[in-house]
C-alpha cells in the first residue's frame, strides 16, 4: 500500500475504534437510542452470552432499555461501567472489518445490593451503513465473572446521565 492508502487504513480503523468506545459510552450513559445506532439498520448478529443472542439490534435494545433505565422511587438501580482494551481491528474489504476486544465490566445492582466484576472477549464484524462504521456482528464470551454483595456502609451517589452528541467530523489540526 503507498501512504495515502494506508493513511486511510489508518482513519477507517480510529473510524471503527470510535463506533466501540460511543457503543460502551451509550451503554454507561444510558442511552438506549446511541446504543440502537451503533448497529446496523437490520440483521446484526448479537451473541450476549446470558443476556441472550439476537438476529437483530431491536430485541437487545429493548433489554438494554428496560435494564438501564430501571428506577425505583425516581432513582436508578443499575450502574454499569464499561471498558474497552486490547483493540485489534482488521479491514477486510472496501466496507468491512473484523475486530476483537477486551473488555472490563462493572455493574452496581441497588435493587440486589450487589456488585458485579467480569471480563470478556468481544469478536465483532463491521459494515459502513450510510457513510459511517456501524457493528453488524458483535459476540461477548465472557472469560470470568466476580459477585458480591455491596457492604451495609456502601454510599451510591447518582451523578447526571445526560445524552452527549457525537463528536462532529471536524478536521483536526495535528500540529
Amino acid at each position: 500500500m503507498d501512504l495515502t492508502q494506508r493513511i486511510e487504513a489508518l482513519e477507517q480503523i480510529e473510524s471503527i475504534k470510535n463506533l466501540k468506545y460511543r457503543y460502551w459510552r451509550a451503554c454507561d450513559g444510558k442511552d438506549p437510542i446511541a446504543f440502537r445506532d451503533c448497529f446496523i439498520r437490520e440483521g446484526a448478529s448479537i451473541d450476549y452470552g446470558q443476556l441472550g443472542s439476537f438476529d437483530d439490534a431491536d430485541p437487545i435494545t429493548e433489554i438494554f432499555t428496560r435494564i438501564a433505565l430501571q428506577k425505583v422511587d425516581g432513582k436508578h438501580v443499575i450502574f454499569d461501567m464499561h471498558h474497552g482494551v486490547h483493540p485489534e481491528i482488521m479491514l477486510s474489504g472496501q466496507d468491512t472489518a473484523i475486530g476483537r476486544w477486551t473488555l472490563r465490566f462493572r455493574q452496581i445492582n441497588l435493587m440486589t445490593n450487589s456488585e458485579i466484576l467480569s471480563t470478556g472477549e468481544y469478536t465483532d464484524e463491521y459494515r459502513i451503513e450510510d457513510g459511517q462504521w456501524k457493528m453488524s456482528k458483535c459476540h461477548f464470551l465472557e472469560t470470568w465473572s466476580m459477585g458480591r454483595p455491596l457492604s451495609e456502609d456502601t454510599v451510591m451517589t447518582e451523578g447526571s446521565f445526560v445524552h452527549v452528541e457525537p463528536m462532529s467530523g471536524q478536521n483536526v489540526s495535528m500540529q
